[in-house]
């Protein structure tokens, strides 16, 4: 890292370091988080895989949007960026009915705005995908909200192209994951501006962090899946008997394991590369 990087900010994962005026470097941990808080053990490698699968995933939809990536660097887990004035919503799209929008449609029988069938089941596929934003929360939980109030914190101009980018992103990348035997059963996307106006994807994309990942082959509707992601973690922590809030509890070391191979096998099922590849060379996934 350069002398000459100041640093900005750490988020639940990332350490963000302003390298100049125009290029930021994220700098991806080990860190893990549930329910919007950090637990205390980290996932080895879990950083790698992050930066490595969000440049994979940038290098094939620079078509449907432009991105922050400028480079990947050598460590694999740190990426020189585009310096951007994020929106203040996260932009979901579910394509399956589980985690927070399952919980909704318990409740109510809609989640964020759109009345769902009765009768699902936790995990049915939707009829199709649907737009789901939620508010970005400085502390305490991320919560859904409807697309009025999501049209009220970006402009109804803008959220037309965030959830068109939106929606087209996730159909790009559930047809390329489900040819790989995973079914991306849901994903959120962060997005900014850059100083000509232009709307840009940024932080990370179709992640086991900010994705649902089951593998196809294991899917049973009517119940939570098998995944790729850190629902293997969540699961553990609801199992406890965690109530979600500060501090959050340690992890133990099958869960470690477990979680690790758990996106290792998403990044080599998804890129084609075996892990110890990309950690030898990070450029292979910008191929």
């Amino acid at each position: 890292m350069s002398d000459a990087a100041v640093h900005l900010a750490s988020g639940k994962v990332r350490e963000l370091f302003q390298l100049d005026d125009d290029r930021l470097l994220l700098v991806a941990s080990d860190r893990i988080s549930t329910f919007d808080v950090i637990h205390p053990t980290e996932i080895t490698d879990k950083g790698r895989v992050l930066t490595g699968l969000s440049a994979f995933w940038f290098t094939r939809t620079r078509s449907i949007v432009a991105n922050h990536l400028l480079a990947v660097r050598e460590d694999g887990r740190s990426a020189e960026c585009q310096r951007l004035e994020m929106f203040p919503i996260e932009c979901v799209v579910r394509g399956y009915l589980a985690g927070s929008a399952w919980k909704d449609y318990l409740a109510t029988g809609a989640t964020s705005g759109h009345e769902l069938p009765q009768g699902l089941r936790e995990a049915d596929q939707l009829p199709e995908p649907i737009f789901t934003p939620a508010t970005k929360a400085t502390t305490g939980h991320d919560e859904n909200i409807d697309r009025e109030t999501a049209a009220q914190l970006v402009g109804e101009d803008q959220l037309r192209l965030l959830e068109r980018y939106s929606l087209e992103l996730y159909a790009f990348g559930s047809k390329y994951a489900a040819e790989r035997g995973i079914i991306l059963a849901d994903t959120k996307f962060e997005f900014g501006v850059d100083t000509n106006g232009t709307i840009v994807l940024g932080d990370e994309a179709l992640t086991p962090d900010s994705s649902r990942f089951w593998p196809a082959g294991e899917y049973e509707p009517g119940g939570p899946q098998p995944s790729f992601d850190k629902q293997y973690v969540r699961d553990h922590v609801e199992s406890i008997g965690w109530d979600k809030n500060p501090p959050a509890p340690a992890l133990p070391d099958d869960v470690v394991a477990g979680t690790r191979q758990r996106y290792v096998e998403a990044f080599e099922l998804l890129t084609g590369h075996d892990f110890s590849s990309y950690t030898a060379n990070p450029k292979v996934v910008e191929a």
